[in-house]
């Protein structure tokens, strides 16, 4: 099983290289393929560097910030694996949770199989107001897909390589999470959510996600539930 491993990238260039290791050290078959979003911090430079040593397979270089959902589909279309699974690069989520995120793929029983912060995996403990609009945007997504998720933003998202190729995908930032949960809704795949740990960030650490991001998910989620 080839596993494409979708990593967008912005500005990581003090964690790129940890999570290409954490990444490397899994037990699958890797195409990982590193997409920058214009960096602006060095991180440019690691990821050539990465490249050249074969410790990734793509290194993809955005000609200007569009954010993560443009990052992520740009992967991809460039992928070729039987899986493909986001990862990003700033050390919140570990690849050693993997092999629970696979299972269900490799038996057969699903088509997307999504990670969940609150199923009883160990997390950071952070910002109460970020779990509050987590749950609402959840919940609200899971009304207008008729899917009983518990974390629907959750960066792992576990996807067969064919499925994911075939999705048809416009969001530009972080509006990928909502689109990608509203698209599988509507190809009917058969979806499983598994506990995963959660190391969060704060803003001092180089979050990136605000209340805004929040409020345009919203509208997110009524566009693509109701636009096909």
């Amino acid at each position: 099983m080839l596993v494409s491993v979708l990593m967008p990238v912005y500005n990581e260039v003090d964690t790129i290289a940890e999570i290409v290791e954490r990444v490397r050290a899994a037990p699958y078959l890797t195409e990982i393929i590193c997409v920058d979003d214009c960096s602006t911090d060095g991180t440019r430079a690691i990821l050539a560097k990465l490249l050249a040593e074969g410790k990734i397979q793509q290194a993809i270089y955005q000609e200007r910030n569009r954010g993560k959902g443009a990052a992520v589909r740009t992967a991809i279309a460039a992928s070729h694996g039987d899986v493909v699974i986001v990862q990003d690069a700033d050390l919140e989520y570990n690849p050693a949770d993997w092999p629970q995120l696979f299972e269900p793929l490799i038996q057969g029983r699903a088509d997307a199989v999504f990670g969940s912060r609150f199923l009883g995996g160990t997390h950071r403990v952070l910002y109460y107001w970020h779990s509050v609009g987590n749950g609402f945007l959840t919940t609200l997504s899971n009304m207008f897909s008729n899917l009983n998720l518990t974390d629907m933003e959750c960066c792992y998202k576990a996807i067969r390589g064919d499925l994911a190729r075939s999705l048809s995908l416009r969001s530009e930032r972080f509006g990928f999470e909502p689109e990608i949960t509203a698209r599988l809704a509507h190809s009917n795949a058969r979806i499983f959510e598994v506990p995963v740990s959660y190391s969060g960030r704060t803003y001092q650490e180089g979050k990136k996600i605000t209340w805004r991001d929040g409020f345009a998910a919203l509208i997110h989620i009524l566009r693509y539930n109701l636009v096909r």
